[in-house]
């Protein structure tokens, strides 16, 4: 069935409505232009890629697919180099190989990269203590696409030709990427690519490496079985997918690259693959939900322990009203301490109403687990992030629902942003000051991520 854009939307149909985090510019006919190039720019995705990954998100929503999506906080375009980018690609690769064994199931791997380059803020503006006891107020970072984050005047100022540039290490990371898998970086004849050895030097405790080095042996075993009986699944395997996401939070950007394609019914955002509304963007009456209710690609909802059924419910019916297959990914973000009590009734309403329609579950359990150390530095849990998936996979399963997904801040490199890992023995509080490297939320980094992977296949794993 091929579905439509509703008759009353238009891609700039939202300026009528109040825009949450919107971004003031004072260089008015700066932001014209910068639209107008963007709207003349070729297209970041293709409408076939997009409905490629709808229609895996509709095998996931149907227990067939796993959905595994991770990267940065907040890009930034100076991490635009091909070490950075093959790290996060190699990192979220490496992990799907573990939870397809662990899940027996494909996984749809989906980066936050190619385009997180703005993000939401608390507060318009950010105060610090200058020299001589006095404080300075200037506007908060927004991300690379409306701002710098250098703490000065004339960073902190909004440029709208910072979309253009946006767009620009967009298209060159996703060439990158492309090249890469076509030259067969996610092909399983390289083991290079593949290795899973990293765990058995990582200074973990000895049963965790001992069951860490069983699965490894088992994925490898496994994987030269399939390739000695021929099993076609191993060429899906070695021809591995990508795709893009980020938050659609510059509603300027996203709606410069909206359009119409042909032989196609509707409006996509061709800037992504998989956009999605924020905790702060959600509202039903606003310009971001009623820019997203228009397009036809798959799109995420972030969904918070605040969340009341009659708001999910609403955003059901307004973002999906025809019900259609891979349409919504819901991304639960709880917390540890909340999810319990939050998750279970909103799982059971959207399962017991009929014009809710199909979604896939998937948990982002980095959000809601912020903590701030004794000398004031925000960080997160490895602990944490760990106990509210394994307890999102559990509510799932008595709700008779499957958690079909998982959302991650992640990088490929060895920061020391989230506390712990390893067992117990990884990154302590004091060592978060020797490689800090986010410029927005701490990252959980290549070995946590790894371990993270390992942990999580065997929940899925269990019966």
């Amino acid at each position: 069935m091929s579905y439509d854009s509703p008759p009353d939307w238009s891609p700039l149909s939202w300026k009528a409505r109040l825009a949450a985090q919107q971004v003031v510019y004072a260089d008015r006919e700066g932001v014209e232009r910068a639209v107008q190039a963007l709207s003349a720019l070729p297209p970041l995705v293709t409408s076939f890629e997009i409905e490629r990954l709808k229609s895996q998100i509709a095998d996931a929503q149907q227990g067939r697919r796993f959905l595994l999506q991770g990267g940065d906080c907040a890009e930034q375009m100076s991490d635009c180099r091909p070490d950075s980018i093959t790290a996060k690609l190699k990192i979220l690769l490496q992990m799907s190989l573990v939870l397809v064994y662990g899940a027996r199931k494909p996984v749809i791997r989906v980066g936050r990269l190619a385009g997180q380059y703005a993000k939401p803020r608390s507060s318009t503006t950010e105060t610090r203590s200058a020299e001589g006891g006095a404080s300075k107020t200037l506007p908060s970072y927004f991300g690379d696409l409306v701002n710098g984050s250098a703490f000065d005047e004339a960073a902190r100022r909004p440029d709208p030709m910072r979309m253009v540039d946006g767009y620009k290490h967009a298209a060159v990371t996703l060439n990158f990427i492309r090249a890469l898998m076509d030259a067969g970086f996610a092909d399983l004849h390289h083991p290079e690519y593949w290795d899973l050895g990293l765990l058995k030097h990582a200074g973990l405790p000895d049963d965790l490496r001992a069951q860490y080095a069983e699965l490894t042996q088992r994925i490898a075993e496994g994987l030269r079985f399939m390739e000695a009986v021929g099993d076609r699944s191993i060429e899906e395997l070695s021809r591995m997918e990508f795709f893009t996401s980020h938050e659609g939070l510059n509603l300027l950007y996203e709606s410069a690259q909206t359009r119409t394609v042909p032989r196609r019914k509707g409006y996509y955002n061709l800037t992504t693959h998989l956009p999605w509304l924020g905790e702060r963007t959600r509202g039903l009456d606003g310009a971001h939900v009623e820019y997203f209710r228009g397009i036809r690609n798959p799109i995420g909802v972030k969904i918070g322990a605040r969340t009341t059924r009659g708001e999910l419910l609403g955003l059901l019916r307004v973002l999906n009203p025809q019900r259609e297959p891979g349409r919504v990914v819901l991304i639960h973000r709880m917390g540890v301490h909340e999810v319990a009590r939050a998750l279970p009734p909103l799982v059971e309403a959207v399962k017991n109403t009929p014009d809710a329609g199909p979604v896939l579950w998937v948990c982002d359990p980095m959000h809601g687990n912020a903590i701030t150390t004794s000398r004031g530095v925000k960080t997160r849990s490895f602990d944490h992030i760990m106990g509210e998936l394994a307890q999102c996979v559990e509510i799932h399963r008595a709700c008779g629902t499957t958690l079909g997904g998982v959302h991650l801040e992640l990088t490929g490199e060895d920061v020391t942003e989230c506390v712990g890992g390893k067992g117990g023995t990884g990154v302590s509080e004091t060592d978060l000051e020797r490689n800090y490297a986010s410029a927005c939320d701490p990252r959980l980094n290549y070995e946590q991520s790894l371990e993270l992977a390992f942990l999580l296949a065997r929940l899925l794993g269990k019966p």
